[in-house]
Order: structure tokens, then C-alpha cells, then sequence
């Protein structure tokens, strides 16, 4: 099956963003894909602040994207955009970074005023990194994440379905099989 890096744009330890595509990365690999996660909040502010292309942690990140053949791209939303992490991230890959690669888009935030950010913000970048296919994205509100004491993650049962579905389309455009998981959070 495919390579897919799960990309979590979220400067926060405990971010809901990130815990939600842990979460779709168990349903990727149980569709028999290899997932890689990359926190961009774990890559060194010196590096992303610091534009340092030849910095470990950058040229590691690039190799992972070459590596992929699948991208999930998570990020909050905040002020109708996408993190300012992950544009650091971005804007220090290659160009074509994304070239021949098919590209998921998801965000979380706390307003549906913040829905097309998705549309209007991180596609049209991700579009410019010259990517074969970006499926059908989708946005989830922060109410729909709940993380339990455990630390377990429950998603509300519309937006579990909404998720599944597109996350399914992710993976059936890389050759995946279809899933025989239920889309409980």
C-alpha cells in the first residue's frame, strides 16, 4: 500500500488537531498504509524561524515528504487561517515538494465562521506545491473532539462519519482498500 505522512500543524502538546489525526491514522493503517506522523511543533524553532533549509530536522522533514505518496495536512484555524507553524514548514520545502502526491486537507477549529479556510487559505498553497490530487477536505469544530481523562479521543457521530468518508477517499486514491471499520470516534 502507500506511504502517507500525517502532518499535524498544531503548536500545542495537547492539541485536539493532532490527536484527531492520530486517530485517522489508525483507520489509514488498519486500510493497510504506512503512516508516518510528523508534529511540526516538535521541529526546532531555530530551524523554522530561522529559514535553516540545511537544518536536520528540515532536511528530515523534506525527505519524509519526498518519501510519501500521500500527505494529511491538520491544522487549527486561527484568524480564518491555517497555523503559522505549519506555513513555516511549508514555505521552507521545495517548491514542488508535493509534485505527483495526493493531499488531504483537514483543519479544527472553534467557529464554523472558520469553515472555508480549508478552501480559501490552505488549498490554494498546497495547490502551488504542484500536488497530483487534493481530495475533498473537511473541517471539524472543536466541540466535535472530546478527549477523555484516559486520553481517549471520541468525535461526535456526524462529523465520525463525515471523517471517515473522507479519509476513505484519501485512501482509495492511493490504491487503499475500502475499510471495514466503523466511523465511531
Amino acid at each position: 500500500m502507500a506511504t502517507i505522512l500525517s502532518v499535524s500543524g498544531s503548536p500545542s502538546a495537547t492539541s485536539r488537531t493532532a490527536r484527531l489525526l492520530r486517530h485517522l491514522d489508525d483507520r489509514l493503517a488498519a486500510q493497510g498504509h504506512e503512516v508516518i506522523p510528523l508534529d511540526v511543533r516538535n521541529v526546532p524553532a531555530e530551524a523554522l524561524l530561522g529559514a535553516d533549509f540545511r537544518h536536520p530536522e528540515i532536511v528530515r522533514a523534506t525527505a519524509l515528504v519526498e518519501r510519501a505518496d500521500g500527505i494529511v495536512i491538520g491544522t487549527p484555524v486561527y484568524k480564518a487561517a491555517y497555523s503559522g507553524l505549519l506555513k513555516s514548514l511549508l514555505d521552507l520545502l521545495p517548491q514542488y515538494a508535493l509534485a505527483g502526491k495526493t493531499v488531504l486537507p483537514l483543519a479544527t477549529g472553534g467557529s464554523t465562521a472558520h469553515v472555508l479556510a480549508i478552501d480559501y487559505a490552505l488549498r490554494p498553497v498546497l495547490n502551488s506545491m504542484g500536488p497530483a490530487h487534493i481530495t475533498p477536505g473537511w473541517f471539524t469544530l472543536d466541540k466535535d473532539i472530546t478527549v477523555g481523562d484516559d486520553g481517549t479521543l471520541t468525535v461526535a457521530p456526524g462529523t465520525a462519519e463525515a471523517l471517515a468518508q473522507v479519509t476513505d477517499q484519501f485512501s482509495l486514491a492511493l490504491g487503499g482498500r475500502p475499510t471495514l471499520l466503523a466511523a465511531t470516534g
